[in-house]
């Protein structure tokens, strides 16, 4: 057997001194080969954001306590930089793209949130005589509901959103940790990968239901009935395993097993998953092709905004085709919850606090069919777009954010490239 080397550990990853560490972002040269012969060895994970300083087959790092390079020297091949820190086109780089990626992130989760609020209120409110199909009337309401509670009567129930969120990335990767089902897709993917991620998906959101059960019950609930004494961020955890193990505060007999929300529930989550990367996809390959000729690769912004663009198109348009689908799924999770909402047809007077009108929800469906023909039937086919105004303020919003963004980051770039 081989002595090993003193500087060898194998069970860290270093495996002698001409072999570079697991792990390390460095380039490192064998010492023993020819000068022909050298390479490098790079290591890219984890995977790339906008901004980030991973490194792609092709650029080099040089490692900052390595002496100039002088011809014929140890160094040579090396270009020492004129100074330590992160060249100033690579900080605009990274200041651009994680800028758009705040903005957009922000107006997803936190912006929006008032008209996920208003939207859902108004799916499963069946009593109201206003559809709110446009967002001018959305807005009045919204407007009315915030001046008599307050402005944390749309921002209700945000923290519950942030939990299921966490839920559902946990869930994904345990389950593809421990079953062949793939995460991601390679770029070379077969139809059984396909099959296999999108199974994936619908698993995810099975196990995240009665969490979202109970995140939607949080965010329709009014702040009128709501008791901010028993009231926490962990109260969607609480409700979903009560939801989930049948214990705890009895419900209505009018509540729907989660058997009957399984297959409503992954098909929702497998078709907007589908549809978004789609449309992604050929949003990208449009901007691609229309705008080879006329893109800069070194513009940060022609690298990472296109991206965010897609992402934004793919979303509006698996919600706006699947917003049936997800007015059923609500109002499903919701029956039987002893929930009260707000009335989504405007504020009335009452008593001298002049507070809002509130409504329990009394649905009596039997399941997804049931629902379904209930609806067509007693509501017409509009009443499957209940609150499509606040959608399409949501995606307006978000939109208008990005474009203002980009045109302040192209501002700031063109100065500090002339400064």
């Amino acid at each position: 057997m081989a002595s090993r080397r003193p500087d060898s550990f194998d069970g860290f990853g270093y495996r002698g001194r001409d072999e570079p560490p697991y792990g390390s972002g460095y380039p490192v040269r064998s010492s023993g080969a020819a000068p022909e012969l050298q390479h490098h060895h790079w290591v890219t994970t984890p995977p790339d954001i906008p901004g980030s300083r991973n490194l792609h087959p092709g650029e080099r790092t040089p490692l900052y306590d390595e002496p100039q390079a002088e011809q014929g020297g140890p160094g040579a091949g090396w270009e020492a930089p004129e100074r330590p820190g992160v060249p100033p086109g690579e900080q605009l780089n990274r200041f651009a793209g994680f800028g758009i990626g705040l903005v957009s992130l922000f107006t997803e989760n936190v912006l929006a949130h008032p008209c996920i609020v208003f939207r859902r209120q108004c799916q499963v409110n069946y009593h109201a005589r206003c559809y709110h199909l446009t967002p001018v009337s959305a807005v009045s309401v919204m407007y009315a509901i915030t001046k008599a509670q307050g402005v944390k009567a749309l921002w209700k129930g945000m923290g519950s959103t942030f939990i299921v969120h966490g839920i559902t990335l946990g869930a994904e990767g345990i389950i593809s940790e421990f079953t062949p089902l793939p995460r991601e897709l390679p770029h070379s993917w077969s139809w059984k990968q396909l099959a296999g991620h999108l199974v994936l998906r619908g698993f995810t959101a099975l196990v995240a239901l009665p969490f979202s059960c109970a995140s939607l019950v949080e965010t329709v609930q009014s702040e009128i009935v709501r008791d901010e004494s028993s009231s926490g961020l962990l109260d969607c955890i609480r409700e979903g395993l009560t939801r989930l193990l049948g214990v705890g505060a009895p419900h209505s007999r009018r509540l729907l097993p989660l058997s009957c929300l399984l297959l409503p529930a992954a098909l929702h989550a497998i078709l907007r998953y589908a549809i978004s990367t789609s449309i992604q996809q050929v949003a990208l390959w449009l901007h691609q092709r229309a705008g080879k000729r006329r893109s800069d690769p070194s513009d940060p912004l022609d690298v990472h905004f296109p991206e965010l663009a897609a992402r934004w198109a793919g979303s509006l348009v698996a919600d706006v085709m699947l917003f049936p689908l997800e007015t059923v799924l609500h109002r499903l999770s919701l029956q039987g919850t002893r929930t009260i909402i707000d009335a989504t047809d405007g504020a009335v007077g009452a008593g001298n606090g002049g507070s809002p009108l509130v409504l329990p929800v009394n649905t009596q469906y039997d399941g997804f069919s049931d629902c379904l023909h209930a609806i067509r039937r007693k509501e017409g086919g509009a009443g499957f777009y209940r609150g499509f105004g606040a959608l399409l303020m949501q995606y307006t919003v978000h939109g208008a954010l990005l474009a203002a963004a980009r045109t302040l980051l192209r501002v700031l770039l063109l100065d500090a490239k002339t400064a």
